[in-house]
């Protein structure tokens, strides 16, 4: 007989192999868009992840709210160049909102403590780049060395764009070398992260990929500090576009940022406890 864990592994490899073959054929798609997650393929992802409150348990997990409350007040400190891994780039920025005035910086902080809220349930160590969403910062290089220092087996950047107001959709941003070369080991690593990411995102939303950037709902880059600095693996989730006014729509309900939460939970889950493909 196997073991639990053996077995567990084994079922999540077929649900991940599985999706892959769904979304190949694309019966994937029904409510894709809606605010409800599609349906067809919810019974292998319930399957996947229902192995146990403890499945995470000695795991580690960064969560990057982007933005924070108090950055359009402190332009000054904010707008100064750190660090940026072989480059220089300003410490942060106030972020996007809505053309209601809802924040990119408090949609983010929302949907990090939901998401935490759901991994620390599956027994994993849950950190936060910043406490509360009435601060300044931190820096970008801070919020790379935070994850660094607490050796995260995972960490996540949660924003939303400010696309072109025609581009719906969402899209998951990995590393590609930085200027410096110092994040070659966490290139692999955090590609898996992308693609376990961007499968329990698109479930547990309805959130079409990005139709106006990225490739598939996904992209490669090397001008971003946090993921140049990164030494775990790290990828940044562009969770809707704030611009957009269906996609707007969605991020100002609370209903939906909870499916967000569960599919940024979701994709850190599968990630973590799914064997390499």
């Amino acid at each position: 007989m196997p073991s639990r864990s053996r077995a567990f592994a084994m079922v999540l490899a077929a649900a991940v192999l599985l999706l892959v073959g769904l979304a190949a054929r694309g019966v994937s798609s029904p409510s894709r868009g809606s605010g409800a997650p599609p349906q067809t393929d919810a019974a292998v992802v319930g399957l996947a992840l229902s192995a146990g409150q403890d499945r995470l348990r000695g795991r580690t997990i960064l969560l990057d709210p982007g933005h924070n409350g108090g950055n359009a007040a402190a332009a000054a400190v904010i707008s100064r160049k750190v660090d940026a891994g072989g480059a220089e780039k300003e410490c942060d920025t106030a972020g996007a909102e809505t053309n209601d005035g809802y924040p990119e910086h408090a949609f983010a902080f929302d949907v990090a403590i939901r998401a935490a809220a759901l991994l620390r349930g599956r027994g994993a160590t849950v950190v936060l780049t910043r406490p509360d969403d009435s601060g300044v910062g931190p820096c970008i290089n801070e919020r790379a060395r935070i994850g660094n220092d607490v050796h995260a087996d995972a960490a996540v950047s949660v924003h939303a764009d400010g696309g072109p107001p025609t581009g719906s959709g969402f899209h998951i941003i990995a590393p590609s070398l930085g200027p410096d070369g110092a994040n070659a080991v966490i290139l692999a690593p955090s590609a898996r992260l992308a693609d376990a990411l961007r499968i329990g995102f698109e479930h547990d939303t309805g959130e079409p990929r990005a139709d106006y950037v990225a490739d598939a709902g996904l992209s490669f880059r090397a001008d971003l500090g946090g993921l140049n600095l990164s030494r775990v693996p790290k990828v940044f989730i562009e969770c809707a576009n704030m611009r957009n006014p269906a996609d707007a729509t969605r991020v100002s309900d609370a209903t939906w940022r909870q499916h967000a939460a569960q599919g940024v939970a979701d994709g850190i889950t599968l990630f973590l406890t799914a064997p390499p493909s």
